[in-house]
C-alpha cells in the first residue's frame, strides 16, 4: 500500500510582523517567518505601511502598496531575500 501526500495549500491566509520579522501564515496551516531585514522597504517602512497588504497573484503573493513592494510564496519559502541593489 502506497502512501499519498496531501496537497500543500500555499495560498497566503495572513500576513503580520513582530519586531524584527514578517511573519505569513498560509492556509495549509504552515507559518512562515524571515528576518525584516531581508526587505529594506519592510524595515523601513512605517507600522501603518506594513499593515496595508493586500494577497496578489492567485493568492500567492504580497503586495505593500505605499511602499511598492512584492514579495511571492515562493522566494519566502526558499529563504530569499531582497536582491542587493547597486549602489
Amino acid at each position: 500500500m502506497g502512501i499519498l501526500a496531501l496537497s500543500a495549500d500555499e495560498r497566503i491566509d495572513n500576513v503580520r510582523f513582530d519586531d524584527d520579522r514578517l511573519v505569513v501564515d498560509l492556509k495549509d496551516g504552515r507559518t512562515i517567518a524571515v528576518p525584516l531585514a531581508w526587505y529594506p522597504r519592510l524595515f523601513t517602512a512605517k507600522e501603518t505601511q506594513r499593515n496595508n497588504w493586500q494577497i496578489s497573484g492567485a493568492g500567492y503573493g504580497i503586495y505593500w502598496p505605499e511602499i511598492d513592494e512584492d514579495l511571492s510564496i515562493e522566494g519566502l519559502l526558499r529563504g530569499a531575500p531582497a536582491p542587493k541593489s547597486a549602489s
